[in-house]
C-alpha cells in the first residue's frame, strides 16, 4: 500500500483544535471513495471490550487528568507500568511548556514500543490527558471534569491493543504513543497552536532521532454510544488509502453504522503536527457529530463526559478494526 502525504490540504491557521471553528460541514459521502472494497483479512486475537472499557474506568478512577495535579502523576505511573507488562521498550519523555493563559507545565509523552529493531513500523496513538475546565458545560464550566471519552476511551483501546499484541507479537514495529497536553488549549481560536503541545513536542523531539513510521492512526473521542467517526479532511488529504482500508474493514466486520462515509472538515488534531513535522501519513478516527454545532457529542467539555457517555460495544468496534488492520498488515509484510 503506497501512502502520500498532502501537506498542502492542511487547514491549521483557521480552524481550532477539536473545534471546527470554519463552521459545521454538511455531511456527505464522496462519490469517488470505494465503499465496497473488501480485503481479505488475517487471523487476529481477541479484542476485549469488557477489558477496553476496565482500562477508561481505571483512568477515570485517578480523577481527572490535568497536568501538574497529583491525579495526572498517578496516572502517568499507571500507563507506564501497564506499557511495560506488554511492550519491548517503555519511554517517558518529560518536557516544560507553557499553556496559552501562561500556566507552567511539565507534560509526560508515554511511548511503548515492539519491535524496536523492526524497520516497517506503525505509529497507534492517543492523548491522555483531560482538559482542565469543563467550558461547555453551562452549570460548571470552570470545573474540572472526568475525561472518560474525551482523553480515555483512545488510551484504554491502545492498551488492549497493547495486551493483545503482547499474547502474539506482530513482526513489524509497532509504536503507542499516549500525547500530553493535547486538551489545555484556548477555545477562542485567538492563539495559534495552543492545542497538542505533547504532540507539538514529540514530532519536533520523537524518541527516536529520525523517527520514520510508514503511517500512523490516531485515536480520539472513540467510546462514545453509537457514535458516528467520519471522514475528517486531513486524513483523507494525507492518507487517503489508509483511510479507505480501515472503513472498509470496519464495514466488513460489521460496525458500519460507525464508520460512516460522510465527509466532515479538517480538524487540527494530534495527526497535524505529525503529518506537518514529520511526514508521516496519519489518520484521525475522531468521534463525529452532525448534529451539533461543534460536531462532537453534547457531552464534550461537560461533565456528563464521564462513564456513562462510554458504551464498550463501541470500544469494541474501533478496537477490533484495529486489530484486523495491524495483524493484516502484518501478514501482507510477511507475505514476499
Amino acid at each position: 500500500m503506497q501512502l502520500k502525504t498532502i501537506n498542502a490540504y492542511l487547514i491549521t491557521s483557521v480552524c481550532v483544535i477539536l473545534l471546527d471553528a470554519c463552521g459545521p460541514s454538511v455531511p456527505k459521502p464522496d462519490p469517488d471513495l470505494p465503499t465496497d472494497t473488501k480485503i481479505q483479512l488475517a487471523a487476529y486475537p481477541t479484542f476485549s471490550a469488557d477489558s477496553a472499557f476496565q482500562y477508561v474506568a481505571k483512568q477515570v478512577a485517578f480523577g481527572p487528568r490535568v497536568p501538574n495535579t497529583p491525579e495526572h502523576a498517578r496516572c502517568a505511573a499507571f500507563l507506564r507500568n501497564e506499557l511495560a507488562r506488554f511492550c519491548d521498550t517503555v519511554i517517558v519523555q518529560t518536557a516544560p511548556d507553557t499553556t496559552y493563559d501562561g500556566t507552567r507545565i511539565t507534560m509526560k509523552n508515554i511511548i511503548g514500543v515492539f519491535n524496536p529493531q523492526a524497520k516497517n513500523r506503525i505509529l497507534l496513538c492517543a492523548h491522555w490527558d483531560t482538559r482542565p475546565f469543563a467550558d461547555q458545560d453551562p452549570n460548571r464550566p470552570r470545573e474540572r471534569f472526568d475525561g472518560a471519552n474525551d482523553g480515555g476511551s483512545g488510551v484504554g483501546v491502545l492498551l488492549e491493543m497493547s495486551r493483545i499484541m503482547h499474547s502474539r507479537k506482530p513482526g513489524i514495529g509497532i509504536d503507542i504513543v499516549f500525547f500530553d497536553a493535547e486538551d489545555w488549549g484556548d477555545a477562542s481560536g485567538k492563539v495559534d497552536h495552543s492545542y497538542c503541545l505533547g504532540s507539538q513536542y514529540w514530532s519536533k523531539n520523537p524518541h527516536v532521532p529520525g523517527y520514520k513510521a510508514m503511517y500512523g492512526i490516531l485515536l480520539d473521542m472513540v467510546g462514545g454510544k453509537d457514535a458516528l467517526f467520519g471522514l475528517e479532511m486531513n486524513s483523507v488529504s494525507s492518507a487517503r488509502e489508509l483511510v479507505m482500508q480501515l472503513w472498509g474493514i470496519a464495514g466488513q466486520l460489521g460496525y458500519g453504522k460507525h464508520f460512516v462515509y460522510a465527509e466532515r472538515g479538517p480538524i487540527t488534531d494530534d495527526h497535524v503536527y505529525v503529518i506537518h513535522n514529520l511526514q508521516i501519513p496519519m489518520v484521525d478516527i475522531i468521534q463525529y457529530d452532525p448534529e451539533n454545532r461543534h460536531q462532537f457529542a453534547d457531552y464534550w467539555h461537560t461533565h456528563n463526559d464521564n462513564l456513562e457517555s462510554v458504551a464498550p460495544a463501541t470500544l469494541k468496534a474501533v478496537g477490533e478494526t484495529l486489530a484486523a488492520h495491524i495483524y493484516t498488515e502484518d501478514a501482507r509484510w510477511k507475505t514476499p
